[in-house]
């Protein structure tokens, strides 16, 4: 199993930038590939973006799309999400994932970390 914790999360000002790290440990060998979504209160989770564990074929969500960049930092066995020009409704719970099945088809996010809270003030 893979175990996922996320950091970096806190409060901002709208035209800001924030960088969100996630860092993994366990069966990391397993990892196909990272994800990051969020969550805002009474919504429905949201893709953002991904990364293969090499590094590799970065992707992204409409949405976020040249202003969120997921990379893959080789010490620490980690993650990061980098958000530029935040936005009031970027605010939510932002959680990266462990896709182990990826290579076979469809991504599966199986493990998720704990979360952690991004709120953008006006």
């Amino acid at each position: 199993q893979v175990q996922l914790v996320e950091s970096g999360g806190g409060l901002v000002q709208a035209g800001g930038s924030l960088r969100l790290s996630c860092a993994a440990s366990g069966r990391t060998f397993t990892i196909w590939q990272m994800g990051w979504f969020r969550q805002a209160p009474g919504k429905e989770r949201e893709f953002l973006g991904a990364i293969n564990w090499s590094g590799a074929y970065p992707n992204y969500a409409d949405s976020v799309k040249g202003r969120f960049t997921v990379s893959r930092d080789n010490a620490n066995n980690s993650v990061s999400l980098r958000m530029n020009s935040l936005k009031p409704e970027d605010t939510a719970v932002y959680y990266c994932a462990a896709d182990l099945s990826g290579r076979f088809g469809p991504p599966k996010y199986d493990y998720w970390g704990q979360g952690t809270q991004v709120t953008v003030s006006a």
